[in-house]
């Protein structure tokens, strides 16, 4: 069985308003509802090194606070310029109240 790390109750992360979340040994990430479904990125731009969750979510996309460019938060394929590197993404899993992603394997 695949260990889990929760990031955050279901209820902190809200259609508009992702919820960064930090824990010692990951990198910062973000977490976000859609229509009911949640999504998990990190949350450093791959462009201007800001956080994403100071940014501008609406439905897949989330805008960077510092720049503009824009990310599907669901492949973390770049939306628009100046932003050209994907973000990592990972697979939301429900826990509970809770959502979590699995333990990356060591070395990652």
């Amino acid at each position: 069985m695949t260990d889990l790390i929760r990031l955050c109750p279901a209820a902190a992360a809200s259609e508009g308003q992702p919820q960064d979340v930090d824990l010692p040994g990951l990198p910062p990430l973000v977490v976000y509802e859609v229509e009911g479904a949640y999504f998990v990125t990190d949350n450093i731009c791959t462009h201007g090194k800001a956080r994403l969750s100071d940014g501008y979510h609406d439905g897949f996309v989330i805008e960077c606070p510092l720049h503009g460019g824009s990310f599907d938060i669901r492949s973390g394929a770049p939306k628009t310029a100046p932003c050209q590197i994907a973000l990592r993404t990972y697979e939301a899993i429900i826990d509970g109240d809770w959502i979590a992603i699995a333990a990356p394997a060591p070395g990652r």
